[in-house]
């Protein structure tokens, strides 16, 4: 991406970005071991997410479901989410597994399916494994799901241990290289409605915080 392609956006709107990724970015990861569900949103042909989330799903019985979001099948890295594609990757605790099984092109497709599983199963509370660049994204996508179906749980990062510097499977850019394209899709689809704004992002973290200091507050196992 080139630096005239961010012309467009002002420094408030940049300052509003670095505002919401470190309130994301702050909430304390060791509550994600004591959530009810456990989220992966695949894609760019990142198999670490998947293999994170499955030998944390392995390890906490706790966890009462395992939801993963497809990917999109234009992307030359796409491979069929299927139980035998997790079992090859580790997963043996089927049992509350729960996979998108239609093509999901964009986040905002993703979100809604997680939603609408969210829903179905009575989750309470989730946790996004997701890669660190990736996950601002998918976690204002997902808030803005939220929002939508009137559905307000606790929402908590998981972030997939992998350097920056690791080249990215589909496209082989660096997580430095792909900062500047999240920051500009999250900056365009604040304005179209596709993730939520730093005003709701800031009035669901309070309710987070004043509903949930309990789980926030929660060593990990």
């Amino acid at each position: 991406m080139r630096e005239e392609d961010l012309s467009c956006f002002t420094a408030g709107q940049f300052v509003e970005v670095v505002r919401a990724l470190t309130a994301i970015l702050a909430l304390p990861q060791s509550a994600a071991a004591h959530v009810d569900a456990l989220v992966v949103a695949s894609g760019q042909g990142e198999e670490w997410r998947l293999t994170h989330a499955i030998r944390s799903w392995e390890a906490n019985a706790a966890l009462r479901c395992l939801l993963v979001a497809n990917g999109n099948p234009a992307e030359e890295t796409y491979v069929d989410i299927t139980l035998d594609y997790l079992r090859s990757l580790g997963l043996r605790r089927t049992k509350g597994v729960r996979l998108q099984a239609e093509p999901a092109p964009n986040t905002g497709l993703q979100a809604a399916w997680i939603l609408d599983q969210v829903q179905i199963c009575g989750i309470t509370s989730l946790a996004l494994a997701v890669s660190p660049y990736h996950l601002p994204r998918v976690y204002l996508t997902v808030l803005k799901a939220s929002s939508r179906t009137g559905v307000r749980i606790p929402v908590l990062p998981d972030p997939v241990p992998v350097s920056p510097e690791t080249p990215i499977p589909e496209t082989g850019a660096t997580a430095y290289d792909l900062i500047p394209g999240e920051v500009k899709r999250i900056l365009t689809y604040m304005d179209e409605g596709w993730v939520a704004t730093l005003e709701e992002l800031q009035q669901y973290l309070q309710w987070l915080w004043s509903q949930h200091t309990a789980l926030l507050t929660r060593a990990s196992v």
